[in-house]
């Protein structure tokens, strides 16, 4: 069903319904972001980590960065 379809019914919700389906949906795209996130971080391997740990050392050596 398309979002079209749904616009008659949507309409027909009170102003607590759609609000309460806006958080629903805001919820849902949230878990979605942590979902890719946590897959992409979970995918990194340990080379990868090493290589940004040493550009981050040498950013800090060359005072790029200070901690």
């Amino acid at each position: 069903m398309t979002l079209t379809e749904l616009l008659p019914t949507i309409r027909q919700l009170s102003a607590i319904e759609k609000r309460e389906l806006i958080r629903i949906l805001m919820e849902e795209e949230d878990m979605s972001d942590e979902e890719v996130w946590s897959d992409k971080l979970e995918a990194t391997t340990d080379a990868q980590w090493d290589s940004l740990a040493e550009i981050v050392r040498q950013e800090i050596a060359a005072g790029d960065i200070t901690v």
